[in-house]
């Protein structure tokens, strides 16, 4: 049946509406599915594999962690043997 409405006409509404950081992805840190990241977090084939397998809550838990290891070592950000050394520490924390 046609509408006879006078008033604009409203689209259907999506089944299942995208959300930002719906993404989904199995999280190496706690073995199961859970919401991934929004952009890829670190620089190289070592942001992607972070991107792909890890989650927003277990990176929380890393970047809590890399605070703890850039005051302890006292790690410059932009020095290229600190980005090493928290790169090291990330493969260690996630066990790739």
């Amino acid at each position: 049946m046609a509408d006879d409405s006078c008033g604009p006409v409203r689209p259907a509404a999506p089944s299942a509406p995208a959300k930002p950081g719906a993404r989904v992805v199995h999280c190496v840190k706690f073995d199961k599915d859970m919401p991934g990241l929004e952009r890829i977090p670190w620089k190289g084939e070592l942001g992607k594999r972070v991107y792909e397998s890890v989650s927003q809550e277990a990176w929380k838990m890393w970047i809590e962690h890399s605070k703890m290891l850039m005051n302890e070592y006292r790690l410059n950000p932009l020095d290229p043997q600190s980005q090493k050394i928290m790169e090291e520490q990330m493969e260690a924390v996630f066990l790739w």
